[in-house]
């Protein structure tokens, strides 16, 4: 079984000069998680998730978790957001980047999407072009199809 058996090829994707608010809007109305983050020949350069955005709102946040006194604070959530919306998603974006290509095995993509707690990757062709993108329910549906080759 092969990532080309569960990619998706009508995608989103943005390019690293969008705003972080250009990006919050477009993961909102299309219900993404995340998106491939292109340059201007469609090569993926990174990927940039909501949990990306939201690392970036509130950076000690994750710290101050295992705090038993911490409070999060939704102004310091709201002042942060004011902060870096006008700024290029490539500040925020995973990179270098983790992608598959289609002739790649389908566990390679599920061993990428465990090992990095990503829910989608990149497909990309030998130039680092994007081609599509793979998720991890498009590997369990694929899975469940029984579309294994034996």
């Amino acid at each position: 079984m092969k990532v080309k058996d569960a990619v998706i090829y009508d995608i989103s994707a943005v390019f690293e000069d969008e705003t972080v608010e250009t990006v919050i809007k477009l993961l909102s109305r299309q219900n993404l998680s995340g998106v491939p983050v292109v340059d201007h020949d469609m090569r993926v350069v990174g990927f940039v998730s909501e949990s990306d955005l939201i690392k970036a709102l509130v950076p000690s946040y994750f710290s101050l978790l295992r705090s038993a006194s911490f409070i999060p604070d939704t102004n310091q959530l709201i002042r942060n957001v004011v902060k870096i919306k006008d700024r290029p998603v490539s500040d925020f974006m995973n990179k270098p980047p983790v992608v598959v290509k289609e002739d790649d095995p389908l566990i390679v993509a599920a061993d990428y999407l465990i090992r990095h707690g990503f829910k989608s990757l990149p497909v990309v062709d030998e130039a680092m072009q994007l081609v599509g993108i793979v998720r991890r329910i498009d590997i369990l549906r694929v899975v469940s199809e029984g579309k294994l080759e034996i």
